[in-house]
């Protein structure tokens, strides 16, 4: 087991150290090491899953009030697609205009959770978190420095969205991605379902306030995101 492996690590580590270091550099060994073991085990296919025992799974729902007039909200809010024109909605200073976003109904303010989506063969979304009060309208910038935490698919590209942008290469196209939010730690993290594959993590080293899921679609006539259930979202494979 994980738990196994990593205390036997840690005691071998701690004879060897013993020999070799000297008692200042002893707890900087240990941590570097540890580090080494967390990186390596978190590019197992099997982690997404083990990793979903210490993460309470939360049921995430869409807030209309911010959802942008070209987007549509349908199954009981948990899922958003591309409308084909802009909808007359009532004038919300939480509304997006400038981008096609909706938040999370939920506020996430400490602990573990995680919750998945599924894109299907949507290549045009961004996924992650932001800060309720991130801008509006203007000149939106989806980046950590101005509240936002995310990934994006577009034309067949990844790209974590940090300062600059960060390009990743997927092993598959992702149908359904998993977050997790690690809180107090300040990381969140986006796994592949697919393939179980780790995609980006994020390491702010702690995060203030409060948090919401973030969810962005582009113009296309596919663009689709599904809030997968709870309990569907841990037992099948793709809701």
């Amino acid at each position: 087991s994980f738990q196994a492996s990593l205390i036997f690590l840690f005691s071998v580590t701690l004879k060897w150290s013993f020999h070799f270091f000297p008692p200042g550099k002893l707890q900087k060994e240990i941590d570097e090491r540890k580090a080494q073991f967390r990186n390596g085990w978190q590019k197992s296919s099997l982690y997404p899953d083990w990793r979903k025992e210490f993460f309470q799974a939360v049921t995430i729902t869409l807030d209309p009030d911010t959802a942008h007039p070209s987007l549509v909200l349908s199954e009981g809010n948990r899922r958003v697609t591309w409308g084909e024109k802009s909808q007359d909605l009532p004038e919300n200073p939480q509304r997006f205009y400038s981008f096609p976003c909706v938040l999370g109904l939920q506020v996430i303010t400490s602990g573990r959770c995680y919750w998945e989506v599924e894109v299907g063969d949507s290549q045009a979304w961004d996924l992650g978190i932001c800060r309720p009060h991130v801008m509006r309208k203007g000149g939106i910038s989806i980046k950590p420095e101005d509240g936002f935490w995310a990934i994006r698919s577009y034309n067949d590209e990844y790209w974590a969205l940090t300062s600059p942008e960060t390009q990743l290469i997927p092993k598959e196209h992702p149908a359904r991605v998993c977050i997790f939010l690690e809180y107090e730690e300040g990381r969140i993290s986006f796994y592949n379902m697919t393939d179980k594959s780790h995609i980006h993590t994020f390491s702010q080293g702690s995060f203030e306030g409060p948090l919401k899921p973030f969810f962005r679609l582009w113009p296309s006539d596919s663009a689709c995101l599904t809030i997968c259930p709870v309990l569907e979202a841990a037992q099948n494979p793709l809701c």
